[in-house]
């Protein structure tokens, strides 16, 4: 009776084996590994990195990219990769395989984190404006002597420029009532907004008339947007910030935002400052001023004592978010969601 059993079992599992289609045998096959694994990575380290085909089926062609940006001229079952000048916090590695018309993706990752602690500066306020009370900021960005914003919340959201003396409105495009409007910036006279969970953007000329529409799909959500003049930089409520055409919107790849305590998350409003990236964390008074190359928190302005200023401040709702750069006249400006007060500030290093 136990042979019976026995005999039985082993049929059973053969019969399930073979209901496997060939695409799954061929998902299941591959597995990407870190064949000299550490606890702590160097900039003069190499990562080595092996894909594992345990059928040895084979691949027609290997895509490699780490965090999402194709590493050009990278091929074969194996990589070697130079860590220095790569970026810090979460580096994920992937590999694409391409075989008989299928395709699998197999990842892994090593966790950098930089020795070096931050630097905190504090501020001291020039000048104090008025604020629009309406204004839910999302994004906040000198062209010129105009100053853009993008307001949120549904049945609300829109695209404005206003003057920067006295508050006053001077034109604004009102978005879908179904539209959560976030971060905005503008590049080559072109005004890029994004939306909340939408996944979807917009682009306008510099008088606010809608010329295109783009996707965002594999970033999580539509948070702060920033350029350097070339490229689009986007943040998705994560730790990610996100590099992307602005001429094709494909997003290119990303970089982790991270300090010596840990990988920072819900970075928020980006605005790009003398080659760094300014970034508020969503329902914090910090802003931090990131290393674009490799997503390093170098220093932080603590600002938890401007909320004296704001009677109507929340911890989790009229919170700092707005962060503006006057180039031509190097002003710094901020302000919140709702805040009656916009203010020209002073880092004090």
């Amino acid at each position: 009776m136990k042979l019976k059993n026995s005999v039985l079992l082993i049929v059973a599992v053969i019969s399930l084996s073979s209901c496997k289609t060939d695409i799954e045998t061929f998902k299941e096959n591959y597995k990407l590994e870190v064949s000299n694994s550490k606890l702590k990575w160097n900039e003069d380290d190499t990562v080595q990195l092996s894909l594992i085909d345990d059928r040895s089926i084979g691949a027609d062609s290997i895509i490699w990219s780490q965090n999402d940006a194709v590493i050009d001229g990278a091929g074969g079952n194996s990589l070697s990769r130079k860590l220095k000048n790569q970026p810090y916090g979460n580096l994920t590695f992937k590999a694409t395989i391409y075989k008989d018309g299928m395709n699998t993706t197999v990842s892994t990752k090593i966790k950098r984190i930089p020795a070096k602690k931050a630097k905190i500066y504090k501020y001291n306020i020039l000048n104090t404006y008025t604020h629009n009370t309406n204004a839910y900021t999302q994004g906040l960005e000198f062209h010129e002597n105009a100053l853009y914003e993008s307001t949120g919340q549904f049945k609300e959201s829109d695209l404005r420029i206003t003057n920067v003396e006295t508050g006053e409105v001077v034109k604004k495009v009102d978005l879908p009532a179904s539209q959560f409007a976030e971060g905005m910036t503008i590049l080559n006279n072109k005004v890029y907004q994004l939306t909340w969970q939408s996944k979807i953007g917009y682009v306008y000329d510099l008088d606010l008339n809608k010329i295109d529409e783009f996707k965002y799909n594999r970033s999580l959500e539509g948070w702060g947007l920033t350029n350097d003049g070339t490229y689009l930089y986007k943040s998705d409520g994560t730790s990610k910030i996100w590099k992307i055409d602005p001429n094709t919107y494909e997003e290119l790849g990303y970089i982790e935002v991270v300090s010596a305590d840990g990988v920072v998350s819900k970075i928020n409003e980006l605005e790009w400052i003398d080659g760094k990236i300014y970034a508020n964390v969503y329902t914090t008074n910090l802003i931090m001023i990131i290393n674009p190359k490799n997503g390093v928190v170098e220093s932080a302005i603590n600002l938890n004592s401007i909320t004296k200023e704001i009677p109507n401040y929340s911890e989790s709702d009229n919170v700092l978010n707005g962060i503006a750069y006057d180039k031509k006249n190097n002003r710094l400006f901020i302000t919140g969601k709702r805040w009656p007060k916009m203010f020209e500030i002073d880092i004090v290093k």
